[in-house]
């Protein structure tokens, strides 16, 4: 989602594309192994919330066939839009600020959205508000406190740069509102919103190529806001992203928590 008085990563910035295609590549099949698992299929009704990129709507438009609906909102729609066909439909929507776009849904999915909505309580009652009776949600997020390290294994003078530079990102995630543990949250907050046979588990990744593609467009994408903040200086950023391409750490994300019900 892209906020222009709060959210840190516009959808806009060139970096954008590059990063969603690493989120696609590390979650994905954590994602559908869930959506799979919940039973969507032809003629399910679909809301996918916060879509940002197109891998998670244009796997659900095969699954729910031309007898269903998926309709991907976003408060900026430029990254989904290239999915907006039958039976997709793309509509620009603040899930924290704006009633429910419809109602009836058999399934209400968010991923790595609600730890950066401002009044995440709103947005949850909305997703559940527009579930049908024995509809399914699905939420999944991360939660950076939980594992705040991009180098888990700090042995040498390259992970602590990462790692100071890590924690320069959250603190500016924190000053926009993010909330870095929500994801462990969310298995009681399922529950206190009335849904029932609750379940969650988490997905963690260590060392990947796609790690460390996020890392390198994350940072570039927010080197000058690192800089401003004070937490790095513009040659710190160079070092860090040498490092990074030269492909010597194990780089890791915060874990992704998927809860459902």
């Amino acid at each position: 989602m892209t906020r222009t008085d709060g959210y840190l990563l516009d959808n806009r910035q060139t970096e954008a594309a590059e990063r969603f295609d690493a989120f696609a590549t590390l979650f994905d099949p954590t994602t559908f192994r869930h959506l799979t698992a919940l039973g969507v299929g032809p003629g399910w009704r679909c809301w996918e919330v916060g879509a940002g990129g197109t891998s998670v709507v244009s796997w659900l438009a095969k699954r729910v066939g031309p007898t269903g609906r998926v309709l991907a909102t976003d408060i900026d729609t430029s990254r989904v839009a290239p999915a907006g066909r039958h039976p997709v439909e793309v509509r620009v929507h603040d899930v924290g600020a704006e009633e429910p776009p419809g109602e009836g849904f058999d399934l209400v999915h968010a991923r790595l959205v609600l730890v950066h909505v401002p009044d995440r309580e709103r947005a949850l009652r909305s997703m559940v508000a527009a579930l049908r009776p024995g509809g399914r949600l699905l939420v999944e997020d991360a939660d950076p406190a939980l594992q705040p390290l991009l180098c888990p294994d700090e042995h040498g003078p390259e992970q602590q740069l990462a790692n100071r530079l890590r924690h320069g990102f959250r603190q500016l995630l924190a000053r926009r509102g993010a909330d870095l543990s929500y994801g462990r949250r969310l298995p009681r907050l399922l529950r206190e919103a009335g849904l029932h046979r609750v379940e969650a588990d988490a997905y963690f990744p260590v060392a990947s190529p796609a790690c460390a593609a996020l890392e390198s467009a994350t940072v570039r994408q927010v080197r000058d806001q690192l800089v401003a903040a004070g937490a790095a200086t513009h040659d710190d950023i160079d070092r860090h992203l040498a490092n990074v391409a030269a492909g010597g750490m194990d780089l890791a994300t915060a874990p992704m928590i998927s809860a459902w019900g």
